[in-house]
């Protein structure tokens, strides 16, 4: 049932997600060293522009993953996908569901960047995709992620402890999640 269609230019009142290109690498790498940001997330920074570009040819290459891109500027600052049923996520997702991940840039944090992204990529998920409903989860540190989580609508759903991160160690991992009808019956109390 997963439904990939071709990934469009996604837009906001101040971003573009888009595809990461080759390009991007520089920009990438001036955001993902930075220890604030994978490690909390469960990756290690990028540790060369070399590095960056080949997160964009593989991990970035994935349907549905896009650059966060300031339109003021036109510089990608974070990422934030969507991945499906039948890829890489850490929820248990029935068929028909999918799973958003996203991170952006320290300078970037506070700003509100990141729920305007997510807004738009459960747009994507339910009236694009036609998913029932959308994962998320964050590890027990990670309150930045929890926070976007819940200004985007999210409803706790459950936790794993003693789960091995890709970094190798373990932690606790809190999963939410919102289904069609929540997200439909949160846009019409708007």
């Amino acid at each position: 049932m997963t439904r990939i269609m071709e990934q469009n230019t996604l837009t906001t009142d101040r971003l573009i997600l888009r595809p990461w290109q080759e390009s991007d690498a520089e920009a990438l790498y001036r955001y993902a060293q930075d220890p604030a940001i994978g490690p909390i997330a469960g990756w290690p920074p990028h540790t060369s522009v070399e590095d960056s570009l080949h997160i964009i040819r593989t991990v970035f290459a994935a349907p549905e993953t896009y650059a966060v891109v300031l339109k003021e500027t036109g510089e990608p600052v974070g990422s934030a996908g969507i991945m499906l049923g039948d890829g890489t996520h850490s929820a248990e997702m029935q068929e028909g569901e999918g799973e958003i991940g996203y991170w952006i840039g320290v300078p970037y944090w506070g700003r509100g960047l990141i729920p305007e992204a997510v807004h738009r990529l459960l747009a994507r998920c339910f009236d694009d995709l036609g998913l029932t409903a959308v994962w998320c989860g964050y590890y027990d540190s990670n309150t930045q992620s929890r926070r976007v989580m819940e200004k985007c609508g999210f409803r706790p759903h459950h936790t794993e402890t003693g789960k091995t991160s890709p970094l190798g160690d373990v932690r606790t991992e809190h999963f939410m999640r919102l289904t069609r009808e929540e997200w439909k019956s949160e846009r019409v109390n708007e």
